[in-house]
Order: C-alpha cells, then structure tokens, then sequence
C-alpha cells in the first residue's frame, strides 16, 4: 500500500476554524480546494493515517476512468494531485483520528470532538466520510476483549508506545508488514506471525521484511492464534498451532492485529442526523443536513438520482461550499468568480 505523507496535527488540544471537513478522501480533498476558493479555512479529520481514503485503502494502483478530462489514473495519484491542489491554501489534517462527538458552543458555532482528545470549533461541519469510516476487524481470538485498548491493539494511534516492547504482530498484509518495518527499530523484539507462508503485502515490504528475519532481528511464524494468555488486562503471551510445532506459547508484552478493515457508519449516526439506509439526508442545493450548519457530500450524501462517482462529489463539494460560505461570513455577500479571470485566485493557488 501506498505511503502517503502529509504533516498532521498532533493529536490533543483545542484548535479553531472555518470548516471541520470529516473525511480525508478524494471529494474531502477538493472540498479543501472549493472551500480555499472562497477564502474559508479548513481543517480534516480521518481516521486513517494517511489522506486518500477508500482510492488508498481499496484501489491505490488500479485505474480510474471517469476523472473528467483524464484518461486514466490510479487512486494514489489522484491522491497526490489533490494534495498538491489544495497545498496553496494551507489545510490542516487530523489524521489517525476519529470524530466521535459534535455539538453545539455559546457563540453559536459547531465543535468536533476525536477520540484522541482533540477538540475543533468552527462554523460549519461538512462530512465527506465516503462509505464510512474504516475501522479494523476484530480478530476471532477467545478472550481477546479482556485485553483490548490496553495490551492488545488493532491500529498504532502513537508509535512511542511501543519503544522497548516484546510486540507479537499478527496478518499478512500492508499494515501488518508496515508496523513490522516501522516498530522494529524501536522495540525489544518481533515477532510477526501469519496462517500462511505467503503475504499479502507490498513485495517491496515482504521482501523487507524478510531480509529482516534473515539477518535475525524478526522472527517470523506460520502459525493461527488460538488464544491468549495473562491476567488483569495485561498480556504475558500469544497461544498459536502450527502445522510444523503444534501448539506452542509465543512471550509478549502486547499484540497488534490486523485482521483487515471493515467499512462503517460509526459515530456520525449518533450526530442527530436524518438518515436513509445509512446515508445522510441532504438538500440539492447546498448539500445541507436536517441540521444547518451541517452538510455532507461524497458517498455518504443521499438525495434523490444519487450516483456514488468521484466526479458527482466534486460537483457537490463546490455547492457545499457556497451554502458554507454564508455561516462563516454571514455579513458578506458570496461573489462567484471564474477561476479563468479571477486574478487574484489564480496568484494564491500558482503561489506567485
């Protein structure tokens, strides 16, 4: 998979905006880009740790074709493009976050909540969480629930938890083989364990992975996890079965999983939202929610002759973002420009 680097926000603190845009997706992107146009800051949330959304997660190499006045594409380097579009105006991203929370602040504007304690106020929201969020499959381990959060982890939110760590990694793709990579220079010592010899990752990173193990500073088993074992929510080991050694305990002081990804709507179903078959209710002609102030485009917007395209997000981010406009200067009057004869839009997105 694709590594896409941006700089992200530590996670924490209070911060302030114009526009929370959840979603780091394609339309998320150019929501940046339509909203920048306007002079309206933005700040992203996404629960991934890198932009790009489902085109990164699902489709990073295979073709798109419907990319007006583009033949073809793949979906990292849409990716890129859109970040390049948008770098004039200075986004700031959330990333490895999850937005949990919105409500409502005294002087009438929205605050965001994430699960890592991070708090943003701004004018408007507007939701571009594609399908849903991504969130990591629970692993079918007996007991696992009894030490999850704490010694047993489906994603790594901050890296330096690790350092020192006697870490057992668990899959056979990209994230498993990424943090693999990536933890090894810090931790005590891996172990990277998959049901089969062969992985699903990258062959870049397999085979990075496996000049690792050669040189002896990974071990890498072909095992099933059957069951763990230790006490107080406190991991000791991982019970795995093998063809080749049977049943065999595997010492550790935690265990990261990655048993894939599963798409879903998350807590944006607690937000007070009209929802029809887990889509969010908006008008056609702001992209606005039951709830003003609120908008959502992309996959996740329904109204009526809805297509779920890249290119219908796009046209719905600029209609989003001229409904915006008006909560972030409600003393203004919006003065639609041609990006072809605006003068001044041309200097900041060309930086000259």
């Amino acid at each position: 998979m694709p590594t896409i680097l941006v700089n992200s926000v530590p996670p924490g603190g209070a911060h302030e905006t114009d526009v929370i845009i959840i979603g780091a997706g394609p339309v998320g992107l150019f929501a940046v880009f339509e909203l920048g146009l306007l002079g309206i800051k933005a700040r992203v949330i996404d629960i991934l740790e890198h932009p790009g959304g489902q085109c990164i997660e699902l489709y990073p190499e295979k073709p798109i074709l419907d990319i007006p006045a583009i033949k073809t594409i793949s979906g990292e380097q849409l990716t890129r493009q859109l970040l390049d579009q948008i770098e004039p105006f200075g986004p700031e991203f959330h990333l490895n976050e999850m937005a949990v929370s919105v409500a409502n602040t005294e002087d009438g504007k929205w605050r965001v909540d994430t699960d890592m304690g991070t708090s943003i106020t701004a004018s408007a929201i507007c939701i571009a969480a594609g399908g849903g969020s991504f969130q990591p499959k629970k692993p079918p381990i007996p007991g696992v629930d009894d030490f999850e959060g704490d010694t047993v982890f489906y994603a790594v939110r901050q890296r330096q938890m690790f350092e020192g760590k006697n870490i057992v990694i668990a899959g056979g793709g990209d994230s498993a083989l990424d943090w693999t990579l990536n933890l090894q220079p810090i931790a005590e010592k891996i172990t990277l364990v998959h049901r089969r010899k062969e992985f699903r990752g990258a062959p870049d990173s397999v085979e990075k992975m496996r000049a690792l193990e050669k040189a002896g500073k990974i071990d890498v088993h072909v095992a099933q996890i059957k069951g763990l074992k230790g006490a107080d929510r406190i991991i000791e080991a991982v019970s795995v079965s093998s063809e080749a050694d049977g049943d065999y305990d595997i010492p550790c002081e935690n265990l990261l999983a990655f048993y894939g990804l599963t798409m879903k709507l998350g807590p944006i179903a607690e937000f007070g939202l009209n929802l029809t078959e887990n889509r969010v209710e908006v008008d056609t002609e702001k992209f606005e929610t039951s709830v003003p102030g609120i908008f959502c485009i992309g996959d996740m917007a329904h109204y009526p002759g809805k297509l779920k395209l890249i290119l219908s997000g796009f046209h719905e981010a600029a209609l989003m973002s001229h409904g915006a406009f008006h909560y972030v200067f409600p003393d203004k009057k919006l003065k639609f420009q041609h990006t072809t004869s605006a003068k001044g839009l041309q200097a900041q997105v060309s930086g000259e």
